[in-house]
C-alpha cells in the first residue's frame, strides 16, 4: 500500500527527509484503506511499513483495524534523490538551475538517486521475507509510490527505466501480490481513497 497525502504546503520533493506527516486529508485516505481491508474481510496478519512518518501514519489504521502491532522495514524506503528538498518546477525550479543538469544525464539509472535495479531488488527482498514471516493470511506493507512501481515493473518483466507520469500508483492504493506457482505476481490494484483524490495535492513522489 501507498501511504496517504503528506502535508507539503512548500510543494517539495520530500523523499526521505523526516517530519513530513500525513495532511488530514491523507489520514483519512489512510483510514479507506483501513477500511477496505476490512469490508473486503481480507485476513491480514501483519502490517509493515516504511521508517517515514507517512508511511507509518498509514499503516497505524490498518495495525489497529485488525488488532496488530505495527512494524518497520527499512528497505521499503523511499528511494535516496539529489532533489530532496527542492521544489522542481516553476520559479526557482531545481529543473532550471544548470547546477542539476548533471543529475539528469542519466534517466535510465537513474542519475539522481538510488538505481531502479537497487529499489526493486531490495523491495521484493522485503516481500519475500514478509511472505516467509507467516503461516497463512496477508501481510501489508506499506511503502511509497516509486518502489512499489519498481515491484510492479519487476514482476511484469517490464524494463524499469520508465517515464513517472505512467506510474498507477494513487495514494492510499494498494497493489496486491500472491504467490503465483513458483514466484511472486502482481494480482490486483485498487484505490480505495479514489474519492479524496480529486482535492488532494501529490508532488513529493520521487
Amino acid at each position: 500500500m501507498r501511504h496517504g497525502e503528506v502535508f507539503n504546503p512548500q510543494g517539495v520533493l520530500y523523499g526521505r527527509l523526516p517530519n513530513y506527516r500525513l495532511s488530514e486529508l491523507g489520514t483519512q485516505m489512510a483510514e479507506a484503506a483501513a477500511s477496505e481491508l476490512v469490508a473486503r474481510g481480507r485476513p491480514v496478519v501483519r502490517v509493515i511499513a516504511s521508517p517515514l512518518q507517512r508511511a507509518q501514519e498509514s499503516a497505524a489504521p490498518i495495525a489497529k483495524a485488525f488488532s496488530l502491532e505495527l512494524h518497520t522495514d527499512e528497505r521499503i524506503i523511499e528511494p535516496t534523490n539529489h532533489f530532496e528538498g527542492k521544489r522542481m518546477r516553476g520559479e526557482g525550479g531545481a529543473l532550471r538551475d544548470p547546477r542539476n543538469w548533471p543529475y539528469l544525464v542519466n534517466p535510465l539509472r537513474p542519475s539522481w538517486g538510488e538505481p531502479f535495479r537497487a529499489v526493486a531488488d531490495r523491495m521484493l527482498a522485503a516481500i519475500d521475507d514478509a511472505w516467509n514471516s507467516v503461516d497463512e493470511g496477508d501481510v501489508v506493507l506499506v511503502s511509497h509510490q516509486l518502489p512499489i512501481w519498481m515491484v510492479h515493473r519487476a514482476l511484469a518483466r517490464e524494463r524499469l527505466a520508465h517515464d513517472p507520469r505512467s506510474r498507477r500508483c494513487a495514494l492510499s492504493s494498494i497493489t496486491t501480490v500472491s504467490w503465483r506457482g513458483d514466484r511472486f505476481a502482481e494480482t490486483a490494484y485498487s484505490s480505495p481513497a479514489a474519492h479524496l483524490q480529486v482535492s488532494a495535492t501529490d508532488v513529493g513522489a520521487v
